[in-house]
């Protein structure tokens, strides 16, 4: 390394750390070092291979209101254009043709799905969005399709006011009877708390434009439209297509990895940072540890891009922070995941799944939602003419009961809940894996929360530190969201601008945002 040649560090090799680090490899000749405390990359959007199957944390539909994005994304992975379906002028994309799939279908692609999604509610499925057809008007119920309809409209006319719970928000939107029967129990199972104890914040962020209106006029629109990925005028909740690589999200940051090491980026696996250390608010350099020899070292840096959660990151700063800004990050929350995948001969006679996924919101049921992977890309299955590979995914803590059970208890529980909701039977079921992810989704939840303000005017005076993605500025981001973080800061790093102000506002801006 040159004496002169700047270095950036990134904490974190998940989407926006990979970003950061890829952009800044690109734009300038800045040395970049990754730590990362797994043996893979990708973070929470990595694959995970079982047998010859692969897993998908979490479900990770590639579609950005960004074109920015979309576009980065098709630089790594071309689009198989087998539908002739496409989303911005052709020109702009890297498309495998039609002709080109037929003669031999490439390893390093995204497809085009059709998003299929439904609600598992009272032992009956019911498409999501909600779409006012005649099945679903049936399977609700004449009575019930009325007071959705009456409840709309008092909500309407006497909103909550304050609106300063989720449920005031989901009330306010949705009206009370569409909020208990398709919104409330999946929430809270996502959570672990009522939506009375979830500020409102959460539903401003995450479905600030969808409305019942929108869902109802989405449903005539569709009926009478092209179905394509050209949706910059639609809730993100409503798109009916996205982009999915041939062998899970994985895939496309496995390849990013690559094109950093290329471009000689380094990526220390199995490391994690011990110390930062911090003069004049300035971060001058990382201890850093090796997990499996546990020897420690020293970096110096001259920008530190990090997505680790707010909380450690706080706590590995000694005695820099206030104290005021040490208490608080401790009392910062997170949930936890599990996901349960289960592989099956197949599905009952009785049951037709063409889902991406489903939402439980059914009570009695602890899983809360379900993906067939099959579904997303057959490739995702070792053998998906005979085999149907499930992903059966719970909302937990560390220090809850469920987390604590053993991995045969859990696999026990989701066989048996899939049995109880008519899915498949226990003859059919094969194999299955137990994954445990801490710190899945930053929490909206608690006195840390409330008074995170504080934490991030903190943040915000450290001149070289760029927090990012999702952990990183304890923000339930998306995908795409958590990369436009890492790019804007990059831009902010290079330009040397003078506030970082605006680095916290990338997924506030209505067409960023996504229900679920």
């Amino acid at each position: 390394m040159k004496k002169s040649q700047k270095t950036a560090l990134i904490i974190g090799a998940g989407p926006a750390g990979l970003t950061a680090a890829l952009e800044i490899l690109r734009k300038s000749n800045l040395q970049v070092i990754i730590i990362e405390k797994d043996s893979v990359v990708g973070g929470i959007s990595k694959t995970i291979p079982f047998k010859g199957n692969r897993i998908d944390i979490g479900g990770h539909r590639f579609f950005s209101k960004s074109d920015e994005v979309m576009l980065w994304w098709n630089e790594i992975l071309p689009i198989l254009d087998k539908n002739n379906d496409h989303f911005l002028p052709k020109e702009s994309f890297h498309f495998i043709s039609q002709k080109e799939y037929k003669k031999n279908l490439p390893k390093n692609i995204m497809f085009i799905r059709k998003r299929i999604s439904r609600i598992f509610y009272a032992n009956t499925f019911f498409t999501y969005p909600i779409t006012f057809t005649l099945e679903t008007l049936k399977n609700l119920g004449f009575f019930s399709s009325l007071t959705i309809a009456f409840s709309y409209i008092f909500h309407k006319l006497f909103p909550r006011k304050p609106e300063n719970t989720l449920e005031d928000f989901f009330i306010n939107k949705f009206g009370k009877k569409l909020y208990s029967l398709f919104f409330k129990e999946y929430t809270e199972k996502v959570w672990g708390t009522s939506c009375k104890n979830i500020q409102a914040t959460w539903g401003a962020q995450r479905i600030k434009g969808l409305s019942l209106r929108k869902v109802i006029s989405h449903s005539l629109h569709t009926c009478f439209s092209k179905k394509t990925l050209s949706s910059k005028k639609i809730e993100t909740s409503l798109i009916e297509r996205f982009l999915y690589p041939k062998y899970g999200p994985g895939q496309m940051w496995e390849l990013v990895a690559k094109h950093i090491l290329k471009r000689k980026g380094k990526i220390l696996f199995h490391h994690e940072i011990e110390n930062i250390y911090i003069s004049k608010n300035t971060v001058t350099s990382l201890e850093i540890k090796n997990k499996e020899t546990q020897e420690k070292f020293t970096i110096n840096t001259d920008f530190v891009f990090s997505s680790m959660p707010i909380s450690e990151l706080i706590h590995t700063m000694k005695d820099q922070p206030p104290q005021e800004v040490q208490a608080i990050s401790k009392e910062l929350t997170y949930r936890d995941f599990i996901t349960v995948g289960i592989l099956c001969s197949s599905f009952l006679p009785s049951t037709k799944i063409k889902d991406n996924w489903i939402y439980i919101q059914e009570p009695g049921l602890q899983v809360g939602r379900i993906q067939i992977y099959n579904n997303w890309s057959p490739f995702m299955v070792k053998n998906p003419k005979e085999t149907i590979w499930i992903g059966l995914e719970y909302f937990t803590n560390k220090h809850d009961a469920f987390w604590s059970m053993n991995d045969e208890e859990i696999l026990s529980l989701a066989k048996k809940e899939l049995v109880q909701m008519k899915m498949t039977s226990l003859e059919n079921i094969l194999d299955g894996i137990v994954i445990r992810v801490e710190k899945a989704y930053p929490s909206y939840i608690g006195s840390g929360y409330k008074q995170f303000s504080i934490i991030k005017e903190y943040l915000l005076s450290l001149e070289n530190l760029y927090p990012i993605g999702r952990n990183g500025t304890h923000t339930y981001n998306n995908q795409d969201h958590s990369m436009l973080s890492a790019i804007r800061s990059v831009e902010h790093m290079l330009t040397n601008s003078p506030s970082k102000e605006s680095l916290w506002r990338i997924n506030s801006e209505k067409e960023y945002h996504e229900k679920r």
